[in-house]
């Protein structure tokens, strides 16, 4: 039984200088921009994808209003189309095909008819197209100035289920316009990236008697099985450095957090709780974050292993579970309603250890599996709602949400 309520935790899982604080926006004008199309060699649905992409993208930023109109022009015409005469901001782009099949695409930002900023782009396949697309919004943003979008270029990876007890490890962009099945074929669930580059990862394998914790090099194509434990078996994370693991594991029945050394292969228990103890996050050099029913239902606490004491870290909201760590913050899932007779309600919270400021983040539905970028500046979670299953993106110092929704199967976990 605790193993099932374990598995469930893990599975629901200006501004001043504190993010927690709501962020109010003052009624202002943002600079607008429009997109013009220079391209040539493609057909025209390729086209509009790419457009839409772009558009997608500067969107998210949240620097800009957003022109949607789709036009055409020529990359070297002096002048802005007509339509765009009063735009703060012009982004025309060129995309072409090399001999060699890659993808080539030429910008120019243009401001008040001058260019303020250009550069070229290559990829190897027209089918990625989208990570150009990424690319652009993320040296737009940098030249103008705003904090760094680093996570754009990031690739994402989830489990989706597509039956009972089958599912998929997939690759993907944060929009999930671009999908790369990586595992397939059997139940496979957890993944998490295992470095920085993110050409290696960990999925947890439930297709033998035990639970197993697998190991994918994709530049090599290496495949291993690390470990395997009664009960259950998740990497709930992984340190800077690639060498470290905390992973929850039951392999008497009572799920507890441990730390797995991948050079030495050393597994050392770090929760001792008579209850359950899951989803364990790296907080700092000597502290973890982790879910816990120590109360009598599922709340965050921290664990400093020089000194094993343990914190209650949040006092708001109901069976609070699923969270992630970053620096000072934590951001985490509970549950704010109890209907016996309808679908609850499961938000995101963000909350700073250095003061007693409490922020929602969501509003209906199911949201969960929250994850933080890097850098802090953003949140990748799960969004359930009226059967259709979402990768969400919160974007903290804008106070906005964007969500792309998945064509099919549900997400049971991500890391980004």
């Amino acid at each position: 039984m605790k193993i099932i309520i374990a598995l469930m935790l893990l599975v629901s899982f200006a501004m001043s200088s504190d993010a927690t604080i709501e962020v109010v926006k003052k009624v202002e004008s943002l600079p607008s921009i429009a997109v013009e199309d220079a391209s040539i060699n493609f057909d025209d649905t390729f086209k509009l994808q790419f457009f839409k992409s772009i558009v997608a993208d500067l969107n998210v930023l949240a620097l800009f209003n957003v022109d949607r109109h789709y036009l055409k022009t020529h990359f070297n015409d002096m002048d802005v189309l007509v339509e765009n005469k009063d735009k703060n901001y012009v982004l025309r782009y060129k995309m072409s095909q090399a001999d060699d099949t890659s993808l080539n695409v030429e910008i120019k930002l243009i401001k008040e008819g001058d260019i303020v900023f250009k550069k070229s782009y290559r990829i190897g396949a027209k089918n990625v197209y989208m990570f150009v697309s990424h690319a652009i919004a993320y040296d737009v943003n940098n030249y103008m100035g705003a904090p760094s979008v680093e996570w754009m270029k990031k690739k994402v990876i989830f489990s989706r289920m597509i039956d009972a007890k089958v599912s998929e490890i997939v690759i993907s962009d944060y929009t999930l316009e671009y999908q790369h099945v990586a595992v397939k074929g059997g139940y496979n669930i957890f993944p998490k990236w295992a470095n920085q580059e993110q050409n290696e990862f960990y999925y947890t394998s439930l297709d033998g008697k035990k639970p197993i914790l697998q190991y994918v090099n994709l530049s090599s194509g290496e495949n291993q099985s690390l470990i395997s434990s009664d009960g259950m078996l998740v990497c709930s994370d992984v340190s800077t450095d690639g060498t470290k693991l905390l992973l929850t594991m039951a392999p008497k029945g009572q799920p507890d957090i441990y730390l797995f050394d991948k050079n030495t292969k050393k597994i050392q228990q770090l929760t001792t709780y008579s209850g359950i103890d899951v989803n364990g996050q790296f907080f700092g050099q000597e502290k973890i974050v982790f879910v816990s029913n120590r109360l009598g239902y599922p709340n965050i606490f921290s664990k400093d292993l020089s000194t094993n004491r343990v914190e209650q870290m949040v006092y708001y909201g109901q069976s609070n579970s699923s969270c992630s760590v970053n620096g000072k913050y934590i951001v985490y899932k509970a549950r704010e309603s109890s209907n016996a007779f309808s679908r609850n309600t499961f938000n995101l919270h963000l909350i700073s250890t250095q003061t007693d400021f409490i922020r929602r983040l969501t509003a209906t539905g199911v949201n969960e599996f929250p994850r933080f970028s890097k850098d802090g500046d953003a949140i990748l979670f799960i969004k359930n709602y009226k059967a259709q299953s979402s990768l969400g993106i919160i974007r903290l110092e804008h106070n906005k949400n964007y969500l792309f929704p998945l064509k099919y199967g549900k997400i049971q976990a991500i890391d980004w």
